[in-house]
């Protein structure tokens, strides 16, 4: 028999082995949960925690429950991100083309990193000799927002001299419209969404788009009653939420908030004392909306005058009133007036002063970092031409005022978009790249219409898999995140391709040397944030909140005089801009209606796309079927098109073959197309880029996507 000894002695040892195991699990199953950041800033640019298992596989993805903004939300799409990151289709090494552009996978073979690297470096070698530096341009947008991974490809064009590039496709009129006023971009914190009385949401759908707004205003609600208003051209999911839904015509968002700044004037709603303490000129501005009544803008907006005074009563006896702004109503040739006005809301009821009151369009501008290394700034020659990304399909065509007295272009290096799909005017855009002349060379995660048209594709990281630092429009919070698992396959990262293309081409500067990491940390440290930094290198973030007083602008806003400028100074962006409206008004400069195109056509977000991201995917397609058109059903009747299950829509740039829906919920005269699916989801390949246009809207460039007239017609 055992001894009472040995006995307590093996009890202690089993209990010992038991305690043990579990310290190993435990440490096991919270080794599992990793932080980081999604890189797409919707703009929320949420924190999340990632699950991953021994074999480097991703399991989960979860909004981190204790970040202060996120709170554990995010959006279905990036939930569902490890079927995107393990997609059977992610490409996984490099390849080089011996078919014909744009037939797929099949027209590429494989090759090796050094091979792919010496057939681009020797492309862009030979364009710089025979047609000079500016015949090479590096090509980027927003594939991901991480400063390090977006942004290195411009410290390669500084270093090498190449063609600059004008980043036009998403803030360029929204950003000139909200500067020009309160001259920085910032506003409130959107935590203050949890105590405001009402909430405006103008020209966003953040059901699709900004998820965390929906969920602070569902706190709201319940804490406080809080009304929400949408401001949209059609019935978003958004919008089905809303108390109240103002349904007006796209691109007359300045004349509706004309005409609530009239009646706020006309019914001693206006804070006087604010508006001479913090504006340039509301006199001025008072006695300039005096002809801008309700009926003035109901005959431009579409919508009711009781409809406008209801908004205009509700707005302006809610001085807790918060306006979200989004980026869609500024998609128009009139987009930076319309933005300029409707910021003006806040000044005049004098919302700035509560918690909870004011305007967020975005916060992106409040981050005080020197980029230069990251960006090779102390190498950028202004003398270089500055090429227009919208209009990529013109200047690839060798439209000669685009290319501005220098050389066509001749070698393309694409990172982080899919122009073929998200650039205006599709079939220019597709006629240059199909050029036989041109090199191109695109480094992606997925067989995109762009990386169809290349000679070489090489394989991209996802933000899972590389380290990077994100801002935020939609909240203070600056993210830094490391790598959670390894590459996948052959796949290496933005910066890690810089690199070795700097190599091959000599090309030399600091910000070569370094790793990403270094890189962050550096940035942080010459910007004096080294004592945010952790001891230990993990993923981390800095609240960038500048305090009650400043976030509302009660210190003055950013201007020499201090002042909101009611009147705006367009001239900024240079004199040809005189033109433009100076207090705020409807500035009719949109696409024109007529007999041959009656209808205008609007293109905005579907909940399970981010732009031409997540369309690869079957869980976004499944959920969405199919591309549709939407047209409300008088519109149909008119047309005789109640019974037709297909149309084309088209005008002087092309036509597509879509789908058509019936839809009281959307306004009449209007087509409205949710998603940017993939031209092949279309019949001929014609996606709906097809018909939007390159135009350079003033004062400084942007593209006009929501702003195009179309005819529509039976299949």
């Amino acid at each position: 028999m055992i001894g009472f000894r040995a006995m307590c002695r093996f009890v202690i040892f089993q209990a010992q082995l038991f305690i043990d195991f579990a310290k190993e699990f435990m440490s096991f199953s919270e080794s599992k949960w990793l932080n980081s950041t999604c890189p797409h800033d919707c703009p929320s640019t949420c924190a999340l925690e990632v699950e991953s298992d021994e074999q480097n596989q991703i399991k989960r993805l979860r909004g981190r429950k204790k970040h202060p903004y996120t709170d554990g939300v995010i959006c279905g799409k990036v939930a569902n991100y490890a079927k995107r990151h393990h997609h059977p289709d992610r490409l996984t090494h490099p390849l080089k083309r011996v078919g014909p552009k744009g037939r797929g996978i099949g027209a590429f073979e494989k090759i090796s990193w050094s091979e792919a690297l010496d057939l681009t470096v020797t492309a862009l070698k030979e364009s710089v000799e025979t047609h000079g530096l500016e015949s090479v341009w590096p090509y980027f947008y927003a594939g991901t927002m991480g400063w390090v991974q977006r942004d290195g490809i411009e410290r390669l064009r500084y270093v090498m001299g190449y063609s600059r590039q004008h980043s036009t496709i998403c803030v360029g009129l929204s950003d000139a419209g909200w500067l020009v006023g309160a001259g920085e971009k910032r506003g409130v914190d959107a935590r203050e969404i949890s105590e405001t009385d009402l909430l405006v949401v103008w020209g966003g759908n953040p059901v699709n788009t900004q998820i965390n707004v929906i969920h602070r205003f569902q706190q709201a609600c319940r804490q406080r009653g809080t009304k929400l208003v949408v401001i949209d051209p059609y019935k978003t999911d958004t919008a089905k939420r809303a108390d109240l839904h103002l349904r007006l015509r796209p691109g007359t968002d300045g004349a509706l908030a004309c005409a609530v700044m009239h009646i706020l004037f006309r019914d001693g709603l206006a804070d006087w004392a604010y508006l001479k303490k913090y504006s340039d000129d509301p006199q001025g501005l008072a006695e300039h909306l005096q002809m801008r009544t309700p009926a003035w803008a109901a005959s431009i907006t579409g919508l009711s005058v009781s409809e406008i005074e209801q908004f205009a009563e509700l707005y302006g006896s809610n001085p807790r009133s918060f306006l979200r702004l989004g980026y869609g109503f500024t998609r128009s040739r009139n987009g930076a007036p319309n933005m300029h006005a409707v910021s003006c809301l806040p000044i005049v009821t004098g919302a700035w002063q509560y918690p909870g009151g004011g305007a967020l369009y975005s916060n992106s501008g409040m981050c005080p970092f020197d980029v230069s290394e990251i960006k090779g700034l102390d190498r950028l020659d202004p003398s270089k031409r500055v090429l227009d990304q919208s209009r990529i399909g013109p200047i690839l065509c060798g439209h000669p005022p685009d290319l501005q007295g220098g050389p066509p272009i001749k070698a393309l290096f694409i990172q982080n978009t899919n122009p073929m799909v998200v650039a205006p005017e599709t079939d220019l855009v597709r006629q240059g790249f199909s050029r036989d002349d041109l090199f191109i060379c695109v480094h992606e995660q997925f067989m995109t219409e762009t990386a169809e048209m290349a000679d070489v594709v090489l394989p991209a990281t996802t933000f899972l898999e590389h380290d990077d630092c994100y801002s935020a429009g939609g909240h203070t919070f600056f993210q830094i995140a490391k790598a959670v698992v390894p590459p996948l396959g052959e796949c290496r990262s933005n910066h890690w391709v810089i690199q070795e293309l700097a190599i091959r081409l000599e090309a030399e500067h600091q910000g070569f040397l370094k790793s990403e990491w270094e890189l962050i940390m550096g940035m942080l440290k010459k910007s004096g944030y080294q004592e945010k930094i952790p001891l230990e290198e993990k993923s981390f973030e800095i609240d960038l909140d500048l305090g009650f007083e400043k976030m509302h602008f009660l210190d003055g806003f950013c201007h020499e005089d201090r002042k909101f400028h009611f009147r705006a100074d367009w001239t900024y962006w240079g004199q040809a801009n005189q033109e433009m409206p100076t207090f705020p008004d409807h500035w009719e400069v949109r696409d024109h209606l007529s007999h041959e195109k009656p209808y205008r056509l609007i293109t905005p977000p579907a909940r399970w796309f981010l732009n031409s991201t997540f369309n690869e995917m079957s869980l976004s397609q499944d959920r969405l079927l199919s591309p549709r058109a939407w047209m409300h059903p008088s519109d149909l009747k008119q047309e005789g098109l109640e019974n037709a299950g297909q149309i084309k829509v088209g005008n002087e740039r092309g036509e597509i073959e879509i789908s058509l829906e019936a839809n009281e919920e959307v306004q009449p005269g209007l087509v409205v197309i949710e998603g940017l699916w993939a031209n092949r989801a279309f019949p001929a390949a014609k996606g709906v880029n097809t018909l939007t246009s390159a135009d350079v809207a003033l004062p400084n460039g942007g593209a006009v996507f929501h702003d195009t007239t179309v005819w529509v017609r039976a299949s």
